[in-house]
């Protein structure tokens, strides 16, 4: 029987308690896990346990929301980010890197954070939840993922201008990411031999050439010289025909070369439940595609599917591994 899952609150003022109050209406009898938070900024309304040791967690989690509660210094505010509550937002997460390093948590859950918030109240250094992760887990490197039943899809440069990815995107770079990415579908999703389509940068991949010159230089040499034998590379493949259905069927995994050019095909494909997984972390790493919502936070709109599908697929994850 795995550990139940850790699910860090993220900033209270966004959306984060309120869709975890619905998906754990959801998922209790299915998908135990447990909030890192404050459990006075969770909806009023929501059957709440506090929590003191997580082998509490399952047995719980089917009349109430178990929580690990971790004071806040001030109430949460719907909409409105509160810098004092900078450090209680790093702690939650740092909490549950924690628990899950230390094999209590089976898998990390982590709800949507406000950068700014995070940079004016505790001077957040790193620029997402992402990079913040890696630093706390020793990795140099790690990869971005975003998941569905539909498509896995990684960008190999992520939030940068577009007129910076050809400088970003380097032969390490790249070969580091189809490594990583390799690895984390054999460990992690259980895929015993990946197959990694790689798009082009250019349009049609260059068109030998005439629409470019990285695919012809480096990008076609680089996927031509990986002997793996675990893995099989292909590529580079025009993006624009790489995403419809029958394309997708020859593939594990798209890496992509820029932000857009992965998140939009994923985004049109299944918007609702695409979950962001992190590769090359020691342990297992979820989280919604989407923000705080700020504008939308405590009205009782938001919808859980993607926080849903995240805790799911934390679960299938922690099942292969």
């Amino acid at each position: 029987m795995i550990a139940p899952i850790a699910l860090s609150c993220g900033d209270p003022a966004g959306i984060g308690p309120e869709i975890a109050a619905k998906a754990w209406s959801e998922l209790r009898e299915t998908c135990p896990f447990f909030y890192i938070g404050d459990v006075t900024h969770l909806p009023q309304d929501t059957p709440v346990k506090r929590i003191t040791r997580l082998s509490e967690a399952k047995g719980v989690c089917a009349g109430a929301l178990p929580v690990l509660h971790l004071e806040f210094p001030s109430p949460n505010v719907p909409g409105q980010p509160d810098p004092t509550n900078a450090p209680s937002v790093i702690a939650a997460i740092e909490q549950g890197v924690s628990l899950v390093q230390s094999g209590a948590a089976s898998a990390l859950c982590t709800a949507p954070i406000h950068k700014k918030a995070l940079i004016d109240g505790a001077g957040f250094a790193y620029p997402g939840h992402t990079e913040f992760l890696a630093a706390l887990a020793g990795r140099d490197r790690v990869v971005m993922m975003l998941a569905s039943d539909q498509l896995r899809v990684v960008p190999a440069t992520i939030h940068i201008a577009l007129s910076e990815v050809t400088t970003a995107l380097t032969p390490d770079l790249l070969r580091e990411t189809i490594a990583i990415t390799a690895e984390g579908l054999r460990s992690q999703f259980g895929i015993a031999h990946p197959r990694i389509a790689i798009a082009g940068l250019n349009p049609h991949a260059g068109e030998g050439g005439k629409m470019g010159h990285e695919e012809l230089d480096w990008i076609a040499p680089l996927i031509a010289g990986i002997s793996e034998e675990s893995y099989t590379v292909t590529g580079p493949h025009p993006a624009d025909t790489m995403f419809h259905a029958a394309a997708r069927t020859r593939y594990d995994a798209a890496i992509a070369m820029y932000h857009d050019q992965a998140l939009i095909p994923i985004k049109t494909l299944d918007f609702d439940h695409g979950v962001n997984v992190t590769l090359g972390l020691p342990f297992i790493r979820t989280s919604p595609d989407h923000g705080t919502a700020l504008d939308i936070a405590g009205k009782d709109v938001a919808t859980p599917t993607s926080l849903i599908e995240a805790l799911k697929l934390a679960q299938r994850m922690a099942q292969t591994t």
